[in-house]
């Protein structure tokens, strides 16, 4: 796991100064590392990156590169997908109550990438597929009865929601093969962000999908895959222990050892979430009647999930380390720029104090992050930078490094996604009338 204060603060002060604030910061060559962990883990497993963690190309051209397939949630998933590299066969359509215009773009992109695998979460959307001309590789999604996550909201698996229920899979997929579509696999997602005590029921889940592949194999003369979603949590907290990810490993193998298909596994957080960092500036300090509040320019619009899902990120100030390491800790409260109460990224966290002007950095960043950026209040989306911390060439001094790979990465960085301008905002209503 790469923790925040593993970011080398010379590298990350240099990077805001270069290209504004706030500032999405992604490492591909982090990226790499945690495909090649999870290849290693699950080496007999198809492994496929759930795009909606990150959609950045940089990120999809990173994991294909790797030989990782990827899963799509909306038709606007699958068209970055294919635009990536990504082949047919390489890809999984997966959507919940997909719109009309996404399942005319999914048939239509079928017909030239006839591998494409699409799965369905209900018989109405297996009927819309019908109407399409559709009878190409279909994966229907059941509903397992067990739900796990780091919060309420993204607790799928026994959310009524998601998937057909279980106890209905054998009927919907041989009426399904009756009909002529070539059935490959059953999928089911238990939850996001599962770790620590929830590992439990994901055993459970697994042995649960291992018992509906089998009652589904024998009914249509056997399957290509079981799917079961991914989920693998990430430590957040500073004391959290990472994921141990053989030990999830070898429980999903021995769940399914007795199943003749492939164990298929769709993490996208895994992927992402510690290759990436979101740097703010200070703005106001404000001495409060309880607290101490920092204003920063990044705020709800710019990294949703603590004001969605209560989320921890862990935050560091870059500037204090750099130029006053002997500056006071002070409970803070750290919150944007947002007129509203929820836009708050910590409540009287301990940390080095900050003044105007200062950098903040704000860890574990690179899942669900630009991906749920909004433009409310009309506020321009931020810009995305992508780097390789192992293969600097810049000139910073060694003696400045705190970790995360060779110094002077900063300087090769590369403008990954622009930032808005006001003009962006409002382009769409530039109609004529």
């Amino acid at each position: 796991m790469r923790r925040l204060e593993d970011w080398n603060a010379s590298e990350l002060d240099a990077l805001l100064e270069s290209y504004g604030s706030p500032l999405y910061v992604l490492d591909v060559e982090r990226v790499r590392e945690n495909a090649r962990r999870l290849a290693d883990a699950f080496p007999d497993a198809d492994v496929l990156y759930a795009l909606k963690a990150n959609a950045l190309g940089d990120v999809l051209e990173t994991v294909v590169n790797e030989g990782v397939g990827l899963e799509c949630a909306s038709a606007g998933e699958l068209h970055r997908a294919l635009e990536a590299g990504a082949s047919g066969e390489e890809v999984h359509y997966t959507a919940v109550n997909p719109p009309a215009t996404d399942l005319d773009y999914v048939v239509e992109q079928w017909r030239a990438e006839p591998e494409l695998t699409v799965t369905a979460g209900s018989v109405d959307t297996i009927d819309r597929l019908a109407e399409r001309g559709y009878d190409g590789r279909l994966c229907l999604r059941v509903n397992p009865g067990i739900g796990a996550g780091h919060h309420e909201k993204v607790r799928t698996g026994a959310n009524a929601k998601f998937g057909v229920p279980a106890e209905r899979a054998v009927d919907v997929l041989s009426d399904a093969a009756d009909r002529g579509f070539d059935v490959v696999g059953v999928h089911a997602h238990v939850g996001s962000g599962v770790s620590g005590d929830a590992l439990e029921s994901h055993r459970e889940f697994v042995s649960r999908m291992g018992e509906i592949a089998r009652s589904v194999s024998d009914a249509v003369g056997g399957l290509e895959f079981v799917d079961v979603g991914g989920g693998f949590g990430v430590p957040y907290r500073e004391e959290e222990a990472p994921l141990n990810l053989e030990a999830v490993a070898e429980a999903t193998r021995s769940a399914l050892e007795k199943i003749d298909a492939t164990l298929t596994i769709e993490p996208g957080r895994y992927f992402v979430a510690d290759a990436g960092v979101l740097l703010t500036h200070v703005n106001t300090v404000k001495e409060a009647r309880e607290t101490t509040v920092v204003g920063t320019d990044a705020g709800m619009t710019t990294l949703l999930r603590p004001a969605m899902y209560d989320s921890y990120h862990p935050i560091r100030n870059v500037t204090a380390e750099l130029v006053d390491e002997d500056r006071a800790v002070d409970e803070q409260t750290v919150a944007g720029p947002i007129c509203e109460s929820s836009d708050v990224f910590c409540t009287d966290r301990p940390f080095a104090s900050s003044e105007r002007g200062d950098v903040l950095a704000i860890g574990n960043a690179g899942a669900y992050g630009y991906e749920m950026a909004s433009q409310y209040n009309s506020r321009p989306r931020p810009a995305s930078v992508v780097v390789e911390t192992g293969t600097g060439t810049g000139e910073t001094a060694a003696s400045d490094a705190i970790g995360c790979g060779s110094p002077g990465w900063a300087a090769d960085a590369r403008l990954s996604r622009r930032r808005e301008s006001m003009e962006d905002v409002v382009r769409p209503e530039e109609l004529d009338r």
